[in-house]
């Protein structure tokens, strides 16, 4: 799963790289914008900057003060969440930040 993620990162993004930190794969594209992290029953795409993330797809899960991610237990549902979608969101998200 967590390759299928890296490939749609990749696909999506052409300035992109990948960095092994904190347990997971964390994406920059000009700015720090996602990680995956994988554990034993699923794999979470956490966004740094997902609090600023809004839109109708309702997937985004917790409540801290900037942090969100949706977790994947399946590779169906990589597309089923729409995870696409969030992650241009995600980006531009941090580009605000910044």
């Amino acid at each position: 799963m967590v390759e299928s993620i890296r490939a749609l990162v990749r696909k999506t993004f052409e300035k992109l790289s990948e960095e092994v930190k904190y347990g997971g794969i964390l994406f920059t594209s000009g700015i720090q914008f996602c990680g995956v992290f994988s554990y034993k029953e699923y794999v979470t795409v956490e966004f740094g900057s997902g609090a600023k993330i809004t839109g109708p797809l309702g997937f985004l899960k917790g409540s801290g003060k900037g942090r969100r991610h949706i977790k994947l237990r399946s590779v169906a549902q990589i597309k089923e969440k729409n995870l696409a979608v969030y992650l241009s969101l995600a980006l531009r998200a941090a580009e605000q930040e910044d």
